[in-house]
């Protein structure tokens, strides 16, 4: 078996731990400089992760934005963005979302085995369908097969709440990247960062606080979550890997 992915998580809150509102529309929380730096970590890594309910409720494209990131992507024999992945235990995913119709480089979509055919069948050429686990995907099994089969060596994933609990509480993350806005939501219904879990990170074992940075009016906050941090970082062997290839079927 080849060596898990480099898991980077990234996420921001509010300031009492909210994703996002109740509403129907999406609550931004960050802010244009925040953003931008996001975009940066994304040309990093070979592939970026969200939730089904992600893909339904905000229908994301998960591209690199930046012209000159994408260039540098196409000089080091990259694509302009990484690969899209994401994971779903109903299999309600529409191939007309732009998940799966923007950017060049390949969907991998996981599923449970007993969906996989008919999930392929309705996406068609637009992603890989891969079936792992009977009632739902655990995300060891998930990045297992992104090293071995797929040629992930990093990935990055921005929720939801439900992905980011599995993976923390599954200890699979490497570092933390946590964004607080600086206002309340307030609302029951609304999705929080994690949901109720049993964590490696507690008041006996603190994740150690790798950086603070200021940026406008939002805070960063990066954990370091494993002996692997800081594995991406410029000048690391991990950096200056060769190219990642993933072919759609």
């Amino acid at each position: 078996m080849s060596e898990r992915p480099y898991v980077t998580l990234s996420c921001a809150m509010s300031i009492d731990g909210y994703l996002d509102s109740a509403e129907p529309h999406r609550l931004a929380m960050s802010n244009a400089a925040d953003l931008d730096r996001v975009d940066d970590v994304r040309a990093l890594h070979d592939a970026i992760m969200v939730g089904a309910s992600t893909v339904r409720r905000d229908n994301p494209r998960l591209l690199v934005r930046d012209a000159a990131r994408r260039a540098r992507r196409l000089a080091a024999g990259l694509r302009e963005s990484p690969a899209k992945v994401t994971v779903t235990a109903s299999g309600d995913l529409e191939a007309d979302a732009a998940f799966f119709t923007t950017g060049e480089g390949p969907r991998i979509v996981y599923c449970p085995q007993d969906r996989q055919a008919q999930l392929q069948e309705r996406l068609g050429d637009r992603a890989i369908v891969v079936g792992l686990g009977d009632d739902c995907v655990a995300m060891a099994e998930l990045l297992d097969d992104l090293g071995a089969q797929q040629g992930v060596r990093s990935l990055m994933v921005e929720g939801g709440g439900t992905v980011l609990t599995q993976f923390l509480g599954a200890d699979l993350a490497d570092e933390l990247h946590l964004v607080v806005a600086p206002f309340f939501v307030g609302e029951a219904r609304a999705p929080r960062v994690v949901g109720p879990g049993a964590f490696p990170w507690t008041a006996s074992r603190r994740a150690r606080l790798a950086d603070t940075r200021r940026i406008g009016d939002v805070v960063l906050l990066r954990y370091a979550l494993s002996d692997r941090f800081g594995m991406l970082e410029p000048g690391s062997a991990e950096a200056g890997r060769e190219p990642v290839s993933i072919e759609l079927p």
